[in-house]
């Protein structure tokens, strides 16, 4: 059985409240072929999410007004939203956050700092796991 997924052709939105990561990400995924939205602040995260309807989000956690997990949890709770897989990125202890990011929806969990070699895979991942109907 073959699968025929144009991986790089997904849509990711990229939601951290520090523009010098989402440019990075932003551009080394663009760069990789992806379709990038960027979103810094939580609080608008939502509304972007179901305009730009991504195929994958990659959150962070520690952001002011509103934390990833919180974000998460709306955005599992939105039926438009539901089935987008969520990465969340975090640069806090991967133990304390880990349990935490599963109980809140996330699917995967990537600790900051990371290569962005090492993000595409995971993006890649996602993308082909969630693409085989």
């Amino acid at each position: 059985m073959s699968y025929k997924i144009k991986v790089q052709t997904a849509k990711i939105l990229v939601i951290d409240d520090e523009p010098e990561i989402t440019d990075i990400v932003e551009t080394f995924l663009t760069e990789s072929g992806y379709t990038v939205e960027v979103e810094n602040s939580a609080k608008n995260a939502l509304e972007k999410a179901r305009q730009f309807k991504p195929e994958v989000i990659l959150l962070d956690i520690m952001m002011p007004d509103v934390d990833g997990y919180n974000v998460c949890q709306e955005i599992k709770n939105d039926p438009a939203l539901t089935h987008i897989p969520v990465i969340f990125l975090t640069g806090k202890d991967r133990n304390d956050d880990m349990g935490r990011s599963f109980k809140a929806g996330g699917d995967m969990f990537i600790k900051k700092p990371f290569s962005c070699e090492r993000l595409l895979e995971i993006v890649n991942i996602v993308i082909m796991s969630t693409n085989k109907h």
